[in-house]
């Protein structure tokens, strides 16, 4: 349902009225052409007009041929840009509907994963798989991104092999097993969105694969982690070992503050900060066979963060928002020498 053509030799917004035209013109065509005008709009960053062409195909007065489709892709891509409550009520209504097409369920699993909601994203393939598989001989190709993503997301979250693992292993033709493809440090390294860190990976997978001599070819910064004050609550309360490295959230923030300047003044470059969840450490941990306790996994998740492009560039410029989630200026927030 995306364009495939490279972003490097489509102008997005053209393609997308072009598409609206010729819907006009072809109004039996008009739900497979304006979803993939939306599409081109998303890659062009205007998601906002892409939502305004889910609804028209949804407010319309001809029936969609496929509308749960229409409901998972304007979830996904609400969520892209902050209006995560109406999304996730989205998703809820897409899997209380239990559609017979595996694709809207793909979306809506693969939209929880991207933003480490790994146990809803896991739950989510598994019904998929349940309603759609439970007692076919034979999966049809289109079902088998279900069982692959739930593989993946299994393998993020730490949890042993499955039924179903066992036939997404025996179905995966590949001569790389879906273990090691699914290794949580290599997932965690692809989560960027930027097709030419993509392109730069896959270069990078097919030469590891044929010499295992090849490092990660894409920079990321030297992050430092940050917690929000309501993600560190929860952190400290489920882990309370934890409190020897964040005695306050004041502390934290100015903890942050000191020990990015430090290096930068011993010329250390492309500093940044990653935010952390707590469902994404947990996850995180999981993948790494260790307890969220354990203090020593901290620098390691920021690092991950940072390798998937979650890290926010240090420092700020002045009169931006201070990277403390303030709403205040940087100049008058942590960036105040005074």
């Amino acid at each position: 349902m995306r364009p495939d053509t490279s972003a490097e030799y489509v102008d997005h917004n053209a393609e997308a009225a072009r598409l609206e035209r010729t819907a006009g013109l072809y109004p039996e065509d008009a739900e497979h052409l304006l979803v993939q005008a939306a599409a081109h709009l998303e890659l062009a960053d205007d998601r906002p007009r892409a939502t305004s062409l889910y609804d028209r195909l949804l407010a319309g007065e001809i029936p969609l041929e496929n509308p749960f489709l229409v409901r998972a892709l304007k979830a996904a891509n609400l969520w892209e840009y902050g209006h995560e409550a109406e999304a996730r009520a989205i998703i809820e209504g897409v899997r209380a509907a239990a559609p017979r097409d595996p694709a809207p369920w793909v979306i809506v699993a693969e939209s929880l994963e991207s933003h480490d909601e790994l146990e809803a994203a896991q739950e989510t393939f598994t019904e998929a798989a349940t309603h759609l598989l439970a007692g076919v001989a034979e999966p049809p190709y289109a079902t088998l991104p279900i069982l692959f993503g739930r593989h993946r997301v299994r393998r993020m979250l730490g949890l042993p092999h499955d039924e179903w693992d066992g036939r997404a292993d025996t179905l995966h033709s590949s001569p790389v097993s879906l273990d090691e493809l699914h290794d949580p440090k290599r997932v965690w390294s692809l989560g960027s969105d930027n097709p030419a860190e993509l392109e730069a990976e896959i270069s990078r997978l097919r030469a590891e694969l044929g010499t295992y001599r090849e490092a990660l070819s894409r920079p990321f910064p030297v992050a430092v982690l940050h917690w929000p004050a309501p993600e560190l609550t929860e952190l400290l309360t489920a882990y309370p070992p934890l409190s020897a490295e964040y005695p306050s959230h004041e502390e934290h923030l100015a903890t942050i503050e000191a020990s990015l300047r430090e290096l930068s003044s011993s010329g250390t470059p492309n500093l940044g900060i990653v935010t952390g969840t707590v469902p994404s450490y947990e996850a995180f941990a999981a993948s790494e066979g260790s307890s969220p306790s354990d203090a020593s996994l901290l620098p390691q998740y920021a690092t991950t963060l940072a390798a998937r492009g979650r890290a926010e560039t240090w420092p700020p410029e002045r009169v931006a928002q201070c990277w403390c989630g303030s709403g205040q200026a940087y100049g008058v927030c942590h960036g105040n020498d005074a």
